[in-house]
């Protein structure tokens, strides 16, 4: 009979966790959460799969695309794993927008699944803080998604120069496009290769855009644009064009406001495209100025119109979403991570006809609120503390014969070598 031998490694792009990696990752999800909760957020989940096509419509090419991940479910219908929150949570927000008070706001912490090619602070499976709020269109909620964001990196401790957050709107960018010489009525597909000009080639960037039929003259401009060689055009454009004064207007309203708080790492990035096609209003990304990790972090910004995917009237929204892999790379690349300290006590058992009374022993001291290890087998001291040593855990308990006869039990640190003393409770 032929034994089947399976790999003990997890599927290409995602990863498993041990402790010390999971210990990590709570610190990550635990600050997202007291920050958004210190905001009035409320904390919600929806499903890990969802209709195929909620992704497809206003996800772009990639994410509702050749990165879906689907399958077929026993009723015919094609499903998907989320590669992403806002379509979900904008699906569940349509249920209770119309007898809800507003704004609500909104925020998870969840896993996706991409199916793209892993690299460095990007996996198949990833795991995200989404925040969201619904309900007004006031570019304070802006403001306050910004200012969370910019609260979130002082969380973990960030320098100030370590991070900058760049801010533009996709209204300037629909109204930027015909001073570059393009009319279209689907300016969302230049967005769409505008956001990848840093992942393209020279001649790959081009080439997509003279497919949309774009002019060999306006392709240039473009690239030169993107490359930060002709700003001065949109500053010209600027005096003239009162629709770009207005979207100029809000994102200095909103950098001015920023400033006002005492925040000094905002600043307006004409050149910012942010890929998604929902995006209608202000976006944003914070970026990791690290020399050795020059790259996005996370971002966000404003989608009033998603909403109508789903038969109801739209409603203003405006988000963010940072990941764990950016953000455990920032935090490594800047020496923000914390000493993750072991709170387990380890209680060995010293002698087989100590079980009963180390036991009790253990019981008391986890309804204390300790985390007591216990050992199953006896052990003699001396292994007890190799033991401990091994796994990292500072405090052992000791409890022999002789602690039995005295009425005591011991608790010794392993860092210092400090024993303290306590009175054995009534069993």
């Amino acid at each position: 009979m032929s034994k089947i031998k399976l790999s003990n490694q997890e599927p290409k792009g995602t990863s498993d966790w041990f402790p010390a990696e999971l210990a990590l990752r709570h610190y990550i999800f635990n600050t997202w959460r007291q920050v958004c909760r210190s905001y009035g957020f409320q904390e919600y989940l929806t499903p890990l799969v969802e209709s195929a096509e909620i992704y497809r419509a206003k996800s772009g090419e990639d994410i509702g695309g050749k990165e879906l991940v689907t399958f077929t479910d026993m009723g015919g219908r094609e499903l998907c794993i989320r590669p992403e929150m806002t379509p979900s949570v904008t699906r569940l927000i349509s249920k209770i927008y119309t007898s809800s008070p507003k704004p609500l706001k909104f925020f998870s912490i969840a896993n996706f699944m991409r199916n793209e090619k892993p690299q460095r602070g990007r996996n198949r499976e990833f795991w995200q803080l989404n925040c969201d709020i619904f309900g007004s269109a006031s570019l304070a909620a802006d403001l306050e998604i910004l200012q969370l964001s910019l609260d979130i990196m002082q969380a973990f401790g960030a320098p100030a120069e370590s991070f900058t957050l760049r801010l533009n709107s996709r209204r300037l960018l629909d109204n930027l496009l015909p001073v570059f010489g393009i009319k279209t009525k689907e300016p969302v597909l230049v967005f769409r290769i505008l956001d990848k000009f840093g992942k393209l080639s020279a001649d790959e960037f081009k080439r997509r855009l003279q497919e949309l039929k774009i002019s060999e003259d306006s392709v240039k401009l473009l690239f030169d644009f993107m490359s930060g060689k002709k700003q001065d055009m949109f500053l010209e454009a600027l005096t003239d064009n009162k629709e770009l004064q207005a979207a100029k207007a809000e994102i200095d309203f909103v950098l001015n406001q920023l400033k006002v708080l005492g925040y000094t790492q905002a600043k307006f990035d004409p050149a910012l495209i942010r890929g998604f096609d929902y995006y209608d209003g202000l976006v944003f990304e914070v970026f990791d100025n690290h020399p050795d990790n020059r790259r996005a972090l996370f971002g966000g910004g404003r989608y009033n119109g998603l909403a109508q995917l789903f038969g109801t009237e739209s409603f203003p929204a405006v988000g963010v979403a940072p990941g764990d892999e950016t953000t455990k790379l920032f935090l490594e690349s800047w020496k923000l991570l914390p000493k993750f300290e072991d709170q387990r006590y380890y209680l060995p058992l010293l002698s087989f006809d100590l079980l009963a009374d180390t036991q009790h022993l253990a019981s008391v001291l986890r309804q204390e609120g300790k985390e007591v290890l216990f050992a199953f087998e006896p052990q003699r001291p001396g292994k007890a503390l190799e033991f401990a040593n091994k796994q990292g855990i500072d405090k052992v308990v000791i409890f022999a014969n002789e602690e039995k006869l005295t009425g005591k039990y011991k608790i010794k640190n392993m860092q210092t070598g400090e024993e303290k003393i306590f009175s054995l409770p009534k069993f």
